[in-house]
């Protein structure tokens, strides 16, 4: 009976879901204040019921309700309590569950702290966002349902998949998830936008908050399923331009640039049109990347294996809102203006710069990602693939100019800038860059000319994100103390921008001296024997098998020395489960010196007792995903600043309106 109480609230959930994308927008159109009042409270009774539908999931596979036949497909009694919970999204239904109940979690988040929007506006968003609901709940109710049971409960259930039972993979999911959803708000303000004809710098005021947010999860989820992949599948990488990988990537780029579109709308009145078209953009780019996980056009670990009719109602989905969005945006940019002028050297044109890399980078991975899928549409060859030569040979040089004006944009004037001044305050960044090339030159040789390079653009953005820090409190101008008051009295948007840009800076240090200097040995070893690798020795100790309720684990133990001193002991596993046979995932061993680490991943054990061993020293990789956090908490900073929470101005009691904080 629980379990139907979960479907009721779901059919509950799509039924508000329709009216909330009826009569809100109609009021919108009629004037009628009380429909218009409708939005918000039926937001919010949406996300309540999608909400008890998921805890009813969620119970069912805590208490392992094997009636229920998606707990049967991915559950298992013996399973670690962890993993159950994990197990709800960790299958198509259960993830599409999840999906929706994010998506009507923003629109509450809208509905209850959207107080200072206009009524109209508010209740157009919520329509729009409320019509993306209903085709989800309808796709999830007529091929995903997560409540069918089962007429003859088994006694046990068949386990979730093995590569799925890790910490990581519990916390990826939900982040990138609202990463991805969280563009739907952006996307609905852009709709609305357009169905009112009607944008300006308080638009773009309303959206940065919503793209900042979602830009932060989706950050923080890339990140979090890069190290995933890193030490769970046991290969050494960090990314690998899987498709799936890239379809979570193409819409943090369009993001990226929606953000500073955004800004250069809200400070300046420009980029109107630009600023929408990336907002249409950059969720569609969400949607392309939920087809392409579900649809069963991609063979991935990251991808659920669906049936063909499931990628065809998703695709249906994608034409609605992908053409029907852009049709609108067609239709209403001819009576859109640009809004300011500026000169092309300014932070308006710094920004428009930054636009163009970004998007074109993200036209490359879209292009890189569908061309196998569009050759293999046309013609039946599935022999065509496009792998990291193709994206690194592409993606570079787009990347590189980008990195390059970063430190530029923020000491350029608005309007009109000074780039001779702005080079003059970077002018200790480009030492410090240069710096960094001569010394990677003198140590590493002269044929490591493109990684002195690197390191020299990791070290200019690091310092040039400190340098307009400097640069805004003045130091060397005024006396200590005041510039020290001055730099305390900075909003903390200025702390986010800076910190965003550092860790980037530090995420491109890692990635170059990670992939440069990395030092891999492949070897079959036998208990007793050392290999050297990054200048240590690492001996292979002997092996042991444990056993626990959900898997056995074959361990391989190491003892790692630098020189007659014993550093630590490393152990890397295959674990294999017994609810499974035959699956099984392997465990690599790593040992952390600074923010390099020693990698050890074992393979094959013959009856002889001989052990296949790859072992990495990776220097400085930690830093690729310190980059990211380094970036997320700035993204949080900028998010906490009161400015970002103004929103619409409020009226004065005497009628006045009372302008936003500059």
């Amino acid at each position: 009976m629980i379990v139907e109480l979960g479907h009721f609230a779901l059919i509950l959930a799509a039924a508000v879901a329709l009216a909330q994308g009826v009569l809100p927008i109609v009021g919108a159109r009629r004037g009628d204040e009380r429909l218009m009042a409708v939005a918000p409270y039926a937001a919010i009774t949406q996300f309540l019921l999608i909400g008890i539908a998921f805890a009813v999931l969620m119970r069912s596979y805590i208490v392992s309700d094997f009636s229920v036949l998606n707990v049967v497909q991915n559950s298992h009694t013996d399973k670690p309590l962890l993993y159950k919970i994990t197990g709800v999204w960790g299958n198509h239904e259960g993830s599409m569950l999840l999906w929706v109940l994010i998506l009507a979690l923003f629109g509450a988040l809208v509905g209850a702290f959207g107080r200072n929007l206009p009524q109209r506006l508010k209740a157009t968003v919520l329509s729009v966002q409320a019509w993306i609901g209903v085709s989800f709940l309808a796709f999830i109710l007529t091929t995903s349902n997560p409540f069918l049971r089962v007429a003859m409960p088994p006694l046990q259930g068949n386990d979730l998949n093995p590569v799925l039972q890790d910490i990581g993979l519990a916390i990826h999911p939900p982040l990138l998830y609202i990463g991805y959803v969280g563009c739907s708000i952006s996307f609905a303000f852009a709709v609305a936008a357009l169905i009112d004809g009607k944008i300006d710098a308080a638009w773009a005021r309303w959206v940065r908050p919503w793209t900042l947010g979602a830009w932060l999860f989706l950050t923080v989820g890339i990140a979090m399923g890069s190290y995933w992949a890193y030490y769970e599948l046991g290969w050494g990488g960090f990314w690998f331009w899987d498709p799936v990988e890239n379809s979570s990537f193409m819409p943090w780029l369009a993001a990226t640039a929606l953000l500073h579109s955004a800004v250069v709308m809200e400070k300046r009145n420009a980029l109107r049109i630009w600023t929408v078209l990336l907002a249409i953009l950059t969720f569609s780019l969400s949607l392309l990347g939920t087809f392409l996980v579900r649809s069963g056009v991609l063979t991935s670990v990251h991808t659920f294996a669906v049936s063909p009719s499931r990628g065809l109602f998703i695709l249906a989905i994608l034409v609605i809102f992908i053409g029907g969005s852009l049709a609108l945006f067609a239709f209403r940019a001819q009576s859109l203006s640009q809004g300011g002028i500026f000169a092309p050297i300014s932070r308006e044109g710094a920004l428009v710069l930054n636009n163009l890399f970004l998007t074109a980078a993200a036209a490359t991975v879209l292009v890189g990602t569908l061309y196998p899928l569009l050759v293999e549409a046309i013609t039946g060859d599935r022999s065509v693939s496009v792998g990291p030569p193709f994206f690194n040979l592409v993606f570079t040089p787009l990347v590189v100019p980008l990195l390059l004006a970063v430190p530029f944009g923020p000491l350029l004037a608005w309007k009109r800038g000074d780039l001779y001044a702005a080079a003059q305050r970077l002018m200790v960044a480009f030492g410090a860059a240069l710096v960094g090339v001569v010394l990677v030159l003198v140590l590493a040789g002269f044929d490591e000319v493109l990684a002195a390079f690197g390191i020299g653009i990791a070290i200019w953005l690091i310092v040039g994100a400190l340098s307009e820090l400097a640069s805004r409190a003045q130091f060397g101008q005024r006396p200590l103390s005041v510039s020290l008051a001055r730099l305390a009295g900075l909003p903390r948007s200025a702390f986010g921008m800076t910190l965003a840009h550092l860790g980037v800076g530090l995420t491109v240090l890692g990635i170059v001296a990670s992939t440069t200097w990395n030092e891999e040995v492949i070897v079959d070893m036998t208990p007793g024997e050392t290999i050297i690798v990054g200048g240590r020795a690492l001996t292979l100790d002997g092996y042991r098998i444990e056993d626990t309720a959900n898997y056995s684990s074959q361990i391989a133990r190491f003892t790692l020395r630098d020189g007659d001193r014993v550093l630590s002991a490393i152990e890397t596993e295959v674990r294999l489960f017994t609810s499974r046979p035959g699956e099984v995932t392997t465990e690599a061993g790593i040992r952390t010196f600074g923010f390099s680490q020693l990698y050890v991943s074992r393979g094959e054990l013959t009856a002889e007792g001989v052990l296949t061993v790859r072992a990495f020293w990776k220097p400085l990789v930690t830093l690729i995903w310190l980059g990211a956090v380094v970036m997320a908490i700035g993204g949080l900073l900028s998010l906490s600043d009161r400015r970002l929470r103004v929103g619409a101005p409020k009226p004065a009691r005497g009628g006045h309106v009372v302008a936003p904080a500059e």
